[in-house]
Formats: C-alpha cells, structure tokens, sequence
C-alpha cells in the first residue's frame, strides 16, 4: 500500500462533495453535551408507561455497532401465533424538532458509513450513547407490537411508550452461523439463560413473514455489500457481506414494524412519508436478462412472475445469484420518499410487495425514521401533528436526494480503498460483471476485491449483466477511480 494517501482525508473531502456536512457545529456539541442522562421523559412513576424492562429483549448487528435502534422479544399466542414485540429507541427525547442538533439532522439526513470514517447523523454522545439501546441500563422506547399467523400473515397490534433493557448485544455472523448449524453458540446464549430459547422463537416467527412475503411476490434478492477492513490507517481488505439467517430474522421483524407504523398512523388520518420503489421502468431489460437465461418473463411489469423467476434461479445457480440480484437491482431503480395522505392510493414498494411502507425504525440512524417516531408520538399524545403536509412533502424530496448521495459517497470510498489495495494488480485480469451501460459509460463489477469499476478501452456494446473479463489498467484513489479494458467474455 501507499502510504501516500490518506484515506480519511479522502473520507472527509468525499463527505462535502456530495453535499454532507462532515463536522458538529459547536452549538451542537454544546447542545448535545447539556443533555443529562437521566433528563428522560418516561421514568417509573409515569401514567401509560408500560415497565417492560423484565422481557428478555436482544438486539443483533454488526460487531462495531454502537448506535442500536431496536431491539426484539417474542412469545407464543393463541392458535400457534407468535407476538412479537419490537422497542425503537425514543430518539425525540434527546433531539427536539428544530433544534441545533435537529437541524443538522435533517441537513445530512443519514448517517454516512464510508468504511475508512463513520460519520454518524447524532453525535456520539447521542447515536452511541445515551439515544442508544445498548445493555447495562434501561431506556425510554416506542414499543411496536404485531402477532405473527401460521400462515406468515402479520395482525397489527398496538404502539405505546416502554421502558426497556437490553439483555444481549448479539453480532450478525455469530447467531447466523448458530442457526445454519455452521457456528458455535453465542458466548451470551451460556450467560444468560433462555436467551437461545429467545433466538429461536424469533428466527420461526421470521422464517413464517419471509415465507408469506414470498407467495405474495416480494423479491428474493441477494445484492453483494462490500465492506472496508482497516488495521490502522491502512485497508487490510475489502469483504463481501454475506446475507445469512440473523439478518434475515432482522429484516423480516423491521419490514413487519414499519408496516404496523404505517397502519397505525393510516388509521390515525394523519398525513405521512412512505418508502417506495415504483414500478420498474426498465423492465424490459429485466425481461431480457431473464431471457439470457432461458426464462420468459410477462412484457408488462409483474412482481410475481419475477419473484418465481428469481427463487428458481437461485436455486438452480446460487453463485451467481448475488450478480443477477445487483443486475435486477440496477433495472430496478432506486428507493425514495414520498408524502403520502391516508385515503389516496400508495404508490407501493415493488421489490417488497407491500403498498403501505415506511421507515421508522432507524432513528438514531436515519431522519426520516425520526419524522415518523415523532408523528407516532403525537397520535400517542392527542396531539396535533408537528408536520404540515407540506413539510413532509419538502422533506420527502430532500431526504431522498440525501439517501442518494450518501449511497454514491460510500461507493466512492470504498473505490477510493480498493483503489489503495489493487495498486500492485495493474495489469491483472478479473472476471466480472457489467452493472451499468449507458452514454455515461460502461461500468462493471469484479469478484476479488468485489468493487466496481470504469471500462474506459473496449466494450462499447456491452449490456448490463453480461459477464466479462477485464484487465486492470490504473487506480486513483483520490479520485475514486478504477478503469479497465474490455478482453472479452468470461471463459
């Protein structure tokens, strides 16, 4: 590696490129560190404040996750049902609409993880402390309850205000390998008893939602995440994300909670933002990848046919299936906000296949999550919304184009770190996969570092998805950039 270049500068530079402001005001770090720990909302004397803190709650994420936004607990019902009860982290206590800390907020509207430098939307003292669910203390939360059918199909229950305590920080791989049957048990499953017990009842009730999504067509992708490993200031090496069954269990509880949101705040009448992926526009080109594949699909958008397409070829082909995911996703389109007034028709989340969708369980994480907490709060109250239709509509706009570019921002670092680690492959050559065809330019993805990169010589008719070989031709890290010529198709 060179020691030349400095990734972090990079990171910040990165950071204002695209719109974000990388540094605290100092009237919020003066804000931020009034706050006193105890200067809680909810404490135990409180009316209609449920003392749930006995519950064996659990959280799973990454190993270096500090700003925890929720955690989980299960129970058997009636007629094979499972309740499941998820607890937000009631961030509005902490961040009041409109001030110091709440306006920059909004301004990045995300948090940004770029690999080499996080840059968390609340500050640490906030994200990773006292707004944070982590153990060893109890905290204020926004409780989402649903009950889980045998069939997979979710009954709404209630949201209300808890007191909660987090009994396990859980880490993504290791409960996934323990319910794979690849890995050993958690250290915490031996600590604290009936914790296994606890997973497993989770990871059924999971298993059921993924199922029923799946008949209804949601779409069963498995797009790659790479993720940056530092030893120092220097990349170690750049990683795949692997999809297994604790983050499933994760997505499939958080899908339920924001759709139990959106149907409490529908019922409510009040006006709010929905998460959406409209129907794709390039289908065709969805079409002619199944086509490539010996599949046909219908000429006019339709969820399900797709989601059978994709389950058979994962079966049938499962190490590629991560390259025709990111090629469906790329056709796709991307995710956005929209307001949304209860009564009209929802646009819909087609990769999902739910109408009526939010994003309100990330709020030490993501604003939007925080808009919504705050409009559950004020059904919860009686009182009078704190956004005007307007607003939600003005923020919808903006905190899509935020979503957007911290997306492109953490594309960039991580070219600008593969840059760093293929400096001594100039003149290799990778197999890899074209994900994206245009007047721009033609781009593709290699497997080792799993990055993409610019076909800057050869390969003018390539199409998204074809497979290819590539040489390497020159990185710049500083400038995200990493070009190839086209050789020819893969062998």
């Amino acid at each position: 590696m060179s020691s030349r270049v400095n990734l972090e500068a990079i990171a910040y530079e990165t950071m204002e490129r695209y719109g974000f402001n990388p540094f605290y005001p100092a009237t919020v770090i003066r804000e931020t560190d009034s706050i006193e720990k105890d200067e809680r909302e909810y404490n135990t004397n409180s009316p209609g404040i449920k003392d749930l803190r006995r519950l064996m709650w659990s959280s799973i994420d990454n190993y270096d996750s500090m700003d925890l936004d929720q955690i989980e607990y299960c129970e058997r019902g009636e007629n094979g049902e499972i309740n499941v009860k998820v607890a937000i982290a009631d961030v509005d206590i902490f961040v009041h609409k409109n001030s110091e800390t709440d306006r920059f907020a909004a301004f990045n509207g995300t948090s940004v993880y770029t690999g080499v430098k996080t840059f968390p939307m609340l500050p640490d003292r906030l994200s990773k402390g006292i707004s944070s669910l982590l153990p060893d203390d109890w905290h204020s939360a926004i409780v989402i309850e649903y009950a889980v059918l045998l069939d997979g199909s979710v009954r709404y229950g209630e949201l209300y205000r808890a007191l909660v305590a987090n009994s396990a920080k859980l880490i993504y791989e290791e409960v996934g390998d323990w319910l794979e049957g690849t890995g050993p048990a958690p250290g915490n499953f031996a600590e604290i008893p009936g914790l296994a017990k606890q997973v497993k009842l989770q990871y059924e009730a999971a298993k059921r939602l993924k199922e029923f999504r799946r008949r209804s067509g949601s779409l069963e992708l498995e797009t790659p995440e790479a993720e940056v490993v530092m030893n120092g200031n220097q990349v170690a090496e750049i990683v795949e994300q692997k999809q297994n069954s604790a983050r499933n269990l994760i997505e499939e509880f958080m899908v339920a909670a924001n759709k139990t949101i959106t149907a409490f705040l529908e019922k409510a009448g009040i006006p709010m933002i929905h998460r959406i992926v409209r129907t794709p526009k390039h289908w065709d080109g969805i079409v002619f990848t199944a086509m490539e594949l010996g599949e046909k699909l219908p000429s006019e958008p339709d969820g399900k046919a797709l989601s059978k397409f994709l389950i058979r070829q994962r079966e049938s082909d499962p190490d590629r299936f991560p390259d025709l995911s990111l090629t469906i996703v790329k056709l796709m389109g991307a995710g956005e906000y929209v307001a949304f007034r209860p009564g009209k028709e929802p646009v819909g989340h087609f990769a999902l296949a739910v109408k009526d969708y939010t994003h309100g369980t990330a709020p030490n994480r993501r604003y939007v999550d925080l808009v919504i907490q705050r409009l559950v709060k004020s059904v919860l109250d009686g009182r009078k919304s704190p956004y005007k239709y307007r607003e939600l509509d003005e923020l919808s706009d903006w905190l899509s184009e935020r979503d957007q570019m911290a997306k492109k921002a953490e594309r960039f670092m991580l070219k600008a770190a593969a840059g760093v680690l293929l400096q001594k492959s100039v003149g290799r050559i990778f197999d890899a996969m074209v994900t994206g065809a245009s007047q721009k330019g033609t781009y593709v993805r290699i497997l080792d570092p799993p990055v993409e990169g610019k076909v800057v010589q050869g390969g003018e008719k390539l199409y998204v998805g074809e497979k290819v070989q590539v040489r390497l031709l020159s990185t710049s890290p500083e400038k995200g950039y990493i070009d190839f010529e086209y050789i020819g198709g893969r062998r």
